[in-house]
């Protein structure tokens, strides 16, 4: 199979598309900024990595209070998460423009969407700059998730939630389920 080189760029894809949420609703306002650039990065402790320009509303807050959420949206929330990346915080509250549910969290004080079916309450633990954005590193600290997304088993299913995704200035609903870890040398 023959391919084209084009210089180094960002073309990873999909990855998923979040609702982090910021501030204190004191000092900073509640708030809301998509991303598309996050990730886990490790699991033991559990880090997840969001990109964030310096330009940004949030970023200050995220540097003072050092602390977010992560927040995953549906596919019926395309709009709201749109939305939620093209208006800033300094003159929209997006929570209330959105009719979203801002939710206080239970271990830190950045603002949870009720809404959205899985939140991961993250402490900022180290900022990397990177040039056009800074990697902050959060360790999740707690987890809330909506009870219809745990079977009978206490498993998580998050297959049921019809979770957003994002690839090269588009967004997708996550498809069905083709396998699970270790599905392909798992013994019949």
């Amino acid at each position: 199979m023959e391919k084209t080189i084009w210089p180094g760029s960002t073309q990873l894809a999909p990855s998923p598309v979040v609702l982090v949420g910021t501030g204190d609703g004191r000092r900073f306002p509640w708030n809301l900024l998509t991303v598309a650039w996050a990730g886990t990065l490790s699991s033991d402790p559990p880090i997840v990595g969001i990109g964030v320009r310096p330009s940004r509303f949030s970023y200050r807050a995220l540097k003072e209070l050092r602390c977010f959420t992560v927040n995953l949206p549906t596919a019926a929330m395309a709009e709201t998460v749109d939305f939620c990346g093209v208006a800033s915080g300094a003159d929209t509250d997006k929570f209330a423009v959105r009719k979203l549910t801002a939710v206080k969290a239970s271990k830190i004080v950045a603002p949870l969407v009720a809404e959205c079916p899985l939140s991961l309450e993250c402490a900022v633990r180290q900022v990397v700059s990177l040039g056009s954005h800074d990697l902050f590193l959060g360790e999740v600290i707690a987890v809330q998730v909506t009870s219809d997304l745990i079977d009978d088993k206490g498993h998580l299913d998050l297959e049921k939630a019809n979770l957003l995704a994002y690839a090269h200035g588009h967004y997708y609903s996550l498809g069905k389920e083709l396998g699970h870890f270790g599905f392909s040398v798992r013994k019949k």
